[in-house]
This record gives structure tokens, C-alpha cells and sequence, in this order.
């Protein structure tokens, strides 16, 4: 699997030519590794996910990424925004309505999390088997200590 992604970008506005940026999420200093985080941490892959059927208010967000925390919601949508994967768009009416919705490169993220989604959940019985196992064996190696 290639974890390199190559794009072109124009450097400067006087600069006519294109500079070829190669990303390494790997590598400390890449501006590819905070997004990933966005995108793998703890909320933002689930609130990208709960983003998928549509267009959705705060609060309602809120209740379906279940155990979140207004301050972690707020938190993952300013980073998700900032990283040009949500839209956060205020509808006047009174009182003012605001809702988030997925850009086009958050839909192919949105993507690719859906199907590992679908992996780890359909893979869950054999997760949980080796968790029994490796409790087990470890309760066992500290009772024989």
C-alpha cells in the first residue's frame, strides 16, 4: 500500500510553474499528519460518518454521536472544518440555525471509513475472542508470578 500522495500546488501567485509536494503522513513534520489525526481520532471519524445521510444541526449530531461532549463536538467540527472535510453554514431564522454537512473530499473519507467500519464490526466476534484470550493468558502469567 503507498502512504505517499503526491499534489501539485502553485507555491506563490507569481510563480507560474508547479512545484511538486510529495505528503509523508509518516514523517513528523507533514501537514498530512494532523488531518489523518482529525479523520482517526477518537470523535472526528465518527462524527464525519454521523455527517453522511445529510446535512445535520449541533445538537443533533450531538445525540447521535452517542457519549461525545459539546466541548469535544465543537472541538472535532472546527478541526474537520479547518481541514476542508465539513462546512459549517448558518441559516438566518430566528433563532439562527446552523448546520454541517460534508464537502466532497469529506464524502471520500466518509467512504473509505464506512467500509472499515463495516470491516471492524463484522469482524467483532473474532475481536472479542482474542481480547478473552489475551485476558486470560495474562491473568494467568500474573497468578503464576
Amino acid at each position: 500500500m503507498n502512504t505517499m500522495t503526491t499534489a501539485k500546488t502553485t507555491p506563490t501567485a507569481e510563480d507560474d510553474g508547479l512545484e511538486e509536494v510529495v505528503f509523508d503522513v509518516f514523517a513528523r513534520g507533514c501537514p498530512s499528519r494532523p488531518t489523518m489525526e482529525h479523520v482517526t481520532g477518537r470523535w472526528g471519524g465518527l462524527v464525519l460518518v454521523a455527517l453522511a445521510d445529510g446535512d445535520l444541526r449541533f445538537n443533533a449530531l450531538r445525540r447521535r454521536v452517542d457519549g461525545i461532549s459539546e466541548k469535544m463536538l465543537a472541538q472535532a467540527l472546527h478541526a474537520l472544518e479547518r481541514d476542508g472535510l465539513v462546512v459549517r453554514e448558518v441559516k438566518q431564522a430566528i433563532p439562527p440555525n446552523v448546520e454541517y454537512r460534508l464537502t466532497e473530499f469529506g464524502s471520500g473519507v466518509v467512504e473509505r471509513l464506512q467500509e472499515l467500519i463495516g470491516f471492524v464490526e463484522g469482524n467483532m466476534a473474532g475481536v472479542l475472542a482474542a481480547q478473552q484470550r489475551y485476558d486470560t493468558a495474562k491473568a494467568n502469567a500474573e497468578a503464576g508470578a
